[in-house]
């Protein structure tokens, strides 16, 4: 491999996939200087220099009980399931890019496919999501700043 990066630490990379094999865990991530690697079940290993992300504030934020499952056609809010675009991870969404700027997003706005419709932080690390397809944003269902679990609905792009 002409094209090896140094300082990336290959058998680190092994020993991290082979804790995801040997565990419960979906993700595993190792910070250092300014090395992160990220080594995940639904993805490829990723392993990346980047600057420090920005700091949100979360304001404190009361238990939700679990929510009851949704019904297959329209979920818990009596939006359109099929249409509701879901968290891909568990973290904290944010709805623009720092606090006090303008949302990625509003209710009656068109999306292209792939534009950021939101931010969910895991882990310290800022996660862009992506619009999954072009449309109309008919719904926000999460609130700035709150706390989402892996598959919960965040938009519906009609």
């Amino acid at each position: 491999m002409a094209d090896k990066k140094p300082g990336i630490d290959q058998a680190l990379i092994r020993d991290l996939a082979n804790i995801l094999k040997d565990t419960d865990l979906t993700e595993i991530e190792v910070e250092q200087d300014d090395l992160r690697i990220r080594v995940s079940r639904n993805g490829t290993p990723v392993a990346m220099s980047m600057p420090a992300m920005p700091t949100y504030h979360m304001p404190p934020v009361a238990a939700a009980a679990p929510a009851a499952p949704a019904a297959p056609a329209v979920a818990e809010g009596g939006h359109n399931a099929k249409n509701a675009v879901t968290a891909p991870m568990v973290g904290t969404a944010y709805l623009s890019p720092a606090p006090g700027a303008r949302p990625f997003i509003e209710i009656g706005a068109t999306v292209k496919e792939g534009q950021t419709i939101l931010i969910i932080e895991a882990m310290k690390t800022m996660n862009q999501i992506p619009a999954p397809r072009a449309g109309k944003v008919t719904e926000i269902l999460v609130q700035d700043a709150a706390p989402v679990e892996y598959g919960e609905p965040l938009i519906v792009i009609e």
